[in-house]
This record gives C-alpha cells, structure tokens and sequence, in this order.
C-alpha cells in the first residue's frame, strides 16, 4: 500500500459521506423510515446496507475486526431481503443507524491511514493484492454508496406529501433556441468496446475488444417531453402497431397512458403537492420531488420503461440503439483510433459539459452542453437521463467476476436490459462513459430516458423497425 495516496482516499471517502448526509438532512425520519413504493427500499435501509457494505470490505476482509453490529450483515443483506419486505424490517432508530455509521468510518479510516499493509510485506494472496492496487477496494465503497445516492433520489421522488427541499442546488443552463432535431451518421467499421486503461471500472466493463458495426444513425439529442407526448397525444399507448408482445402485456396490465409523475389535463396532483410557477390544471404537467411542473417541451422525457422507450421508437420509424452502437456513438474518436473516457475528451466531467452529480434535481434542456458533445457529434450523451438500449445484459469476453459474484454475473441473460450515459442524478465518477447500468424492462422508477437509432444491422421483433 505504500503506493497509495492515503489522504486522497480519506478525501474521496468523506467527501462522498458528506454528499449522502446533505442529501437525506431535509427529511425527518418517519419520511427515511417509510417505504414509499414496493421496488425501492425505506431510505434507512439503504442508509444500513451502505454501512455494511463498507464494514464487509474495509474492516471484515483486511482488519478482521468482528461485527460492529451483530444481525446488521443480514438486516441489510440485499439477497435475504428482497425489497417488497424491507419496510417490515426491525430497522434501527435515528440514533443507532447514524452512529453505526460514524464509528464504522472511523475504523476504517483509522485503519487505511495508520495501519493497513505497514510493514507486512506483500498481501498474501492475488485478490487481495488486486483489492489493494491503486485503491482498488476504497473506490468499491465511495462508488458503491454513491449509486445509492441514486437510489434515494429515486425514493425522495415516488414520496408523497411535502415538497423535498434540497440542502444543495444548482441550476442548469438555459439554451436561448431549441435546438435541430436530427439525426447523426455514425460510419460503418471496428471500434474498441469497453474499458481499458487504468483507473476502476467493475468487472462488467471489461475486457475492452474490438467490434465491427455497420453504419447507423442515432439521434443528435435524448427524446424530449414534445417528442414522446406527440407520440401520447397520437394514441400510442392505445395503438397495438408500435409495442412487442411483452410491452402490450405490461401496458395491458398496468394501464399506463403516459410516464411516471406525468399528470394528465384535468388530472388532480397527489394530496401535499406543491404547484409551482405555470403549472395549470388544463395542461400536461409532471411532479418532481413533491412539486407539480408545467411539462417543459425540451427537456428529455424521463421515468419510462424499456417498454415504452421502444414502443416510441417503433412509432417514430425507428428503433433503440444496441448497446455497442450507443458506446461507438458515444465515445469513439475516429480520427484518434480510440475510445475516449468522456464523449468530449480526457478532461473529467464539469458543469458546463454535462449535467451530474445530483445538485440540479432534474434534466437540462437539450442544447445546455454544447462542450459536451462526441466526435460524431451526439449531445447530452452523458447525464440527465439513462438511455435504453436494446441489448441484454451480458458479459463481455474474457469476463471474470471480480471482487464478487453478486454484483454483475448473477444478473447476466434477457431479464435485464442496459442502459447507458447516466442521468442528472449520478455521480461524476460512476457516470464514467464505460459504466453499464441494468434493470428489469419494467422499470421506470429509474431517472431513465430514450435516445433513437435507425439504419445498421437488421433487427426483428414486435415492435422494432429497421429504416
């Protein structure tokens, strides 16, 4: 370990605590300790399972300490507890929880800066030594707490009742013209597929090989709100034409007719929801963190299944991008010959590249990056809003599961579907443009949008065209 930069790690680990305590502070804790919808958890249990993940990794694997709190590492086991059942869970009060957390990250800071490896040669074994290079296992925890920073956004949303008032904010650009809705020529050829240089990635993102595409095209900006309510207003989700088999089963089911949080002309916001400026009754609107909006036509749609993302693209005469397609699109540079870690360049993520780290509370308007755009020149490709594609979660070849099975190769086959690009609500460094994100296709919860593709190879199935 004596290669590492202990400060900086400390650094990175309370600056991501930092951001999880400012984002729950506004709420009490009746709102943390409810379970708002069946698919997300009570905000406490992810607060818990946090906790025990960074005690599994930091103090239980290296310092082989005991349980800090024996009958926590199965209270926030994510397997033995599937999510409908969290809510029931004995969770800890206030008190408890936060200081679990606190006395948890103490220890492991107290190990990582005075104690880990010293004078104790090389690690016994080869995961171990992996674990350990270039703080491989201390970016595991920051980036493992910082996807659910994620996650309880996505339940501070579905709350019903007072307005979320964030500790933090800030605003996004305004673009002064909406701007051409088109579409981009990517070239036919070989591109290098995900990750291979230094720094973390998950097991998922690797190997890095090559694939040979045929030439396609791929919308310039994410669907908008105007876009997918044309696509509402025109009967598309009473219309059969434009939905596979499986999407018109949970249309059918559910009776969906627009988006999660869209209301309706006419339709009553949610008791304690807060209109804000322009929200009138006659018009579409939506609901974002207890607050009632007018539908901004430019922003991208969000909260929609993979089934409703190919339904609309069915619609539109086209289809979703393959998820080989997205990354080509996305983060090639053909005049360099290889990938680039952001669609704009080397340089990390800023504020006037693309729209992350939670602090806006909801998507920019397409054309607020222009710096941030790909060689081919695809806009908003990285933040506001997930983006369907239409591959299955698989793993790439030479796949190995590293640290842990659970986290990638128990989801790998058709049940999941990727998704790509992270959205307003991610955090910079899990926004990396090799990340891979998955989910059931009924998934809407997630700050989840569409981007659009058309032409390159053949593809089939209900509800998919090839133009």
């Amino acid at each position: 370990m004596t290669d590492l930069d202990r400060e900086a790690i400390r650094r990175r680990l309370e600056g991501v605590r930092e951001r999880t305590l400012a984002l729950v502070a506004p709420l009490d804790w009746p709102l943390l300790r409810r379970q708002h919808v069946p698919i997300l958890s009570p905000m406490v249990w992810d607060l818990g399972h946090v906790g025990i993940f960074e005690e599994t990794w930091l103090l239980r694997r290296f310092g082989g300490d005991g349980w800090r709190r024996p009958g926590y590492e199965r209270l926030f086991d994510p397997v033995i507890n599937p999510r409908p059942a969290r809510g029931a869970l004995p969770l800890p009060a206030r008190g408890e929880l936060f200081g679990y957390l606190t006395e948890v990250r103490e220890r492991a800071l107290t190990h990582l800066l005075e104690t880990a490896g010293d004078g104790a040669g090389p690690p016994a074994d080869p995961e171990t030594a992996a674990l350990l290079a270039g703080g491989y296992v201390w970016e595991l925890v920051a980036e493992h707490e910082e996807q659910h920073h994620e996650t309880l956004l996505q339940a501070m949303q579905a709350m019903t009742g007072p307005c979320y008032r964030p500790a933090l904010h800030r605003p996004t650009p305004r673009p002064a013209t909406p701007p051409a809705r088109d579409m981009i020529e990517v070239p036919a050829g070989p591109f290098r597929m995900g990750h291979a240089g230094a720094g973390f990635a998950y097991d998922n993102e690797r190997e890095a090989h090559e694939i040979d595409l045929p030439g396609f095209r791929v919308d310039r900006y994410p669907v908008s709100n105007a876009e997918y309510l044309a696509f509402v207003e025109d009967g598309g989700y009473r219309r059969a034409g434009p939905w596979s088999e499986e999407g018109r089963r949970w249309r059918e089911e559910t009776e969906a007719a627009a988006p999660l949080y869209w209301l309706a002309p006419g339709e009553p916001a949610p008791d304690g929801s807060e209109p804000a400026a322009g929200a009138d009754e006659g018009s579409w609107r939506l609901r974002r963190f207890g607050r009632v909006h007018p539908l901004d036509p430019e922003e991208p749609v969000t909260h929609v299944t993979f089934w409703e993302a190919e339904a609309y693209a069915a619609w539109a005469g086209k289809r979703l991008p393959t998820e080989p397609e997205w990354e080509k699109a996305a983060l090639w540079d053909p005049e360099a010959g290889r990938s680039r870690p952001w669609p704009w360049g080397d340089e990390p993520p800023d504020a006037t590249r693309a729209n992350l780290d939670q602090l806006a509370f909801g998507p920019a308007r397409a054309g607020s990056y222009p710096a941030g755009a790909s060689a081919y020149g695809i806009h908003q490709a990285i933040g506001d809003v997930w983006e369907w594609t239409d591959s299955d979660f698989r793993a790439y070849p030479g796949f190995e599961a590293f640290p842990y099975a659970e986290y990638s190769e128990i989801f790998f086959g058709p049940d999941y579907k990727v998704l790509r690009g992270g959205s307003w609500a991610t955090r910079p460094a899990v926004a990396r443009g090799t990340f891979r994100n998955w989910d059931f296709p009924v998934r809407r919860q997630i700050f989840s949008g569409i981007r659009c593709a058309a032409g390159g190879a053949e593809l089939t199935g209900g509800g998919r065209v090839d133009r």
